[in-house]
């Protein structure tokens, strides 16, 4: 029998935008930071770029649309146990927002990447030029010591995302849902029982 399933709007404006634009200010940051020009001044365009988005994002998810709100979405141990088990399972999980275990990377990539921001702007590589804009009030001791942990963060990010993406295509070749077209439409089929006003 197959389930009925009711297109239900999802994933609000603010953010489907910052979602794309993450995207985009995250490769171009990672993208200059590893291959240049030596001159970071790009680079540093596009980490205030992440930067702002951060800080939305962060806003958003206490003042924004429902499933976008943490309140919302973010669950404790035993949900996120509960819904990883079913991980394995070809029956899709049809979540109406994140899913418990999705929650968990929305917080971890918001808590790294506020670290990979705050790292690059206190670091201090000695050249004269690349100098993050916070280095001035800091020591040349925590300086430098933001600068070794800004390219390690940033690789981690780069595991996150492709992480991210394997999900995407697990989700697509095993459970047979697509998590892109809802992040670009705002739309999701979900049935009734998985939406919040009428389960």
């Amino acid at each position: 029998m197959t389930q009925q399933l009711e297109k239900t709007y999802v994933w609000d404006p603010v953010v489907r935008v910052l979602h794309w634009a993450l995207v985009i200010a995250f490769f171009t940051a990672f993208g200059l930071g590893k291959f240049g020009p030596d001159q970071m001044t790009l680079h540093f365009y596009a980490g205030y770029s992440v930067a702002v988005i951060v800080v939305l994002r962060i806003l958003w998810g206490f003042f924004g649309f429902y499933t976008a709100r943490f309140a919302t979405f973010v669950k404790g141990p035993g949900k996120v146990i509960a819904y990883a088990r079913t991980l394995s399972s070809a029956t899709p999980s049809r979540s109406y927002g994140h899913n418990p275990v999705g929650a968990l990377f929305v917080v971890g990539v918001l808590i790294v990447l506020s670290m990979q921001v705050l790292t690059g702007m206190l670091s201090d590589p000695e050249d004269y030029i690349n100098v993050g804009p916070l280095a001035q009030y800091v020591s040349i001791e925590t300086a430098r010591k933001a600068l070794s942990y800004h390219e390690p963060l940033s690789f981690l990010l780069l595991i996150m995302v492709l992480g991210h993406i394997a999900a995407i295509f697990w989700y697509k070749k095993r459970k047979g849902e697509n998590l892109v077209t809802p992040m670009i439409t705002g739309y999701a089929d979900l049935p009734p029982e998985k939406i919040p006003h009428q389960g």
